[in-house]
């Protein structure tokens, strides 16, 4: 499981896309994205690697990121 901080989301359609792109490297990725607080939570077996580079290429900032 990882917990990001992601810059650049506003609205649900930022969470939607940003989950589309977090799916888009692993289908079976759970997401959950407080807009408040820009944190993402991504319960996936991908490398973290990937899903920060397909949200930066969705458009939005990866802060900080971290493995729980």
């Amino acid at each position: 499981m990882y917990v990001l901080q992601v810059d650049g989301m506003t609205c649900g359609g930022c969470v939607r896309s940003l989950t589309n792109a977090v799916t888009i490297v692993d289908q079976a990725a759970k997401v959950e994205v407080d807009l408040a607080s820009k944190r993402v939570q991504i319960d996936s077996n991908a490398p973290l690697a990937a899903l920060t580079e397909a949200i930066s290429d969705a458009g939005y900032t990866v802060l900080a990121s971290a493995a729980q």
